[in-house]
């Protein structure tokens, strides 16, 4: 039901009108659909009866559309780290960059290549047109196994971030070693080896976790299990998170 609705709205709706007014637009069908205390976004902070269910079986906030990455990445910013100074942010979900974009204690700047999310520069993550040891933090969830040249744009979120800065990285990962094919270029091909047809390979956490290292970060492969049998934010069972400095 809630894809149909979706789909209907982003056939007759513009874009840019939909992405300027989602919060109001899912906020009447959440108050009266979603009406509770069950669960709570700890994005948001709204509380409510139950996520919205994707077909991929991922946990959407009916309030901001949060999905559960972009939860446990709050949470991880909130706990784990402390989130300050300049930060640069790769295709960042609606609801975290409106919610960075109200933070008047960081300098934040998103950015996006295609168009395709809410940016505020258009950077080439693999020729970053930023000065060298520039930001406090880096962002960069899902975007690396988009990327053909990796070793290259890895080098470039190395040169960027500050001494003793942090670059909190985030891509679907799978057992054993990196899977990656360059003679495989089609939509289709990719979609039967890489799960996703703009993707161009499948990283295990080690083997990303190596080849950040080999560009000068020290990396802490952290895995978050749910042990709230509530899941009160909605959170997957498992995550895997790499925690990366330049010292």
């Amino acid at each position: 039901m809630y894809q149909t609705v979706k789909n209907i709205l982003k056939s007759i709706v513009p874009k840019s009108f939909l992405q300027q007014n989602e919060e109001r637009l899912r906020y009447l069908p959440a108050v009266v659909f979603y009406r509770g205390n069950a669960h709570q976004c700890n994005i948001c902070e709204h509380h409510f009866s139950k996520f919205i269910i994707l077909e991929n079986g991922d946990k959407l906030c009916p309030f901001c559309g949060s999905i559960s990455r972009n939860r446990l990445l709050w949470q991880i910013l909130n706990t784990e780290l402390k989130l300050q100074g300049k930060v640069l942010h790769f295709s960042p979900s609606r609801p975290l960059f409106r919610t960075f974009k109200k933070m008047a204690t960081i300098d934040y700047t998103s950015t996006d290549f295609e168009d395709e999310f809410l940016a505020d520069k258009k950077l080439d993550i693999t020729q970053i047109d930023e000065p060298d040891d520039h930001f406090d933090t880096i962002i960069c969830y899902h975007v690396l196994e988009h990327i053909v040249e990796d070793a290259q744009a890895i080098q470039e979120l190395f040169r960027v971030l500050k001494p003793g800065g942090t670059a909190v990285i985030q891509t679907p990962f799978k057992k054993g070693d990196i899977y990656e094919d360059i003679s495989i270029i089609s939509k289709a091909d990719r979609f039967k080896h890489f799960d996703q047809e703009d993707h161009v390979r499948v990283y295990s956490a080690k083997g990303l976790a190596k080849r950040l290292q080999m560009a000068g970060f020290q990396v802490n492969v952290k895995n978050f299990t749910q042990k709230d049998s509530n899941n009160l934010h909605g959170f997957k069972k498992k995550e895997t998170v790499l925690i990366c400095q330049k010292k």
